[in-house]
């Protein structure tokens, strides 16, 4: 008699946090370097269309990797960081708590500390929120909740990058708590596709300004 399959462990749909003016930010400069870039390669004589091309393959994947790969993938069981050259991925078990002060950053039970490049901390935005919180207190001395209020002012009055911590935080919580988090050890995955085409086109680059 065959011994009854044991239930596979249910998947959670990962929620993904990323900076939307990095995103914004690395398509416009990749568009730009893209159209000065061929512009050289295709009207440049002599070893300009060369330099043109090695510049680019040094500089368009570095843009790529600190605008457009930075990301944050968190589900119940597990958190993957993708930062400029490296993917870290562990279970929230492995987690001790996640902070926002000049930079966003989490902390393992192994004492790690890890950035989230995804999640970068705005001075500016979190003054602008602590001015409306401030604006408001001042509107209601007393704390009360007026009838024509909007529950979403509150969210508003917290920067995204705060808000966001919060809900990571919340996820640790869980974990600690027993209610979520997978097994499992830290792992982590070096971004060979962005650093190896940085490195050759810089290697290509100095070769062609040594020799011209």
């Amino acid at each position: 008699m065959t011994s009854p399959t044991p239930p596979a462990e249910p998947t959670y749909a990962d929620r993904a946090f990323r900076s939307p003016a990095g995103l914004v930010g690395g398509v416009l400069l990749i568009l730009l370097l893209g159209w000065m870039g061929i512009d050289a390669m295709f009207r440049g004589s002599g070893r300009v269309p060369w330099l043109a091309l090695a510049g680019l393959l040094t500089i368009v994947p570095l843009i790529v990797a600190f605008t457009l790969r930075p990301a944050v993938f968190a589900n119940e069981q597990r958190i993957r960081i993708r930062n400029p050259f490296r993917t870290i991925t562990m279970p929230w078990t492995s987690v001790v708590g996640v902070r926002a002060r000049f930079s966003t950053e989490l902390f393992t039970q192994g004492g790690a500390k890890y950035q989230l490049w995804a999640l970068p901390v705005s001075i500016r935005q979190r003054k602008k929120a602590a001015r409306q919180q401030t604006r408001k207190s001042q509107d209601d001395p007393y704390g009360r909740t007026s009838v024509h209020a909007d529950v979403r002012d509150a969210k508003a009055r917290v920067a995204d990058s705060d808000h966001a911590v919060a809900d990571l935080q919340e996820m640790v919580e869980r974990a600690a708590a027993g209610g979520a988090g997978g097994a499992g050890a830290v792992e982590v995955r070096w971004a060979y596709e962005v650093i190896v085409p940085a490195v050759v086109g810089a290697v290509a680059l100095v070769v062609l300004l040594a020799v011209g």
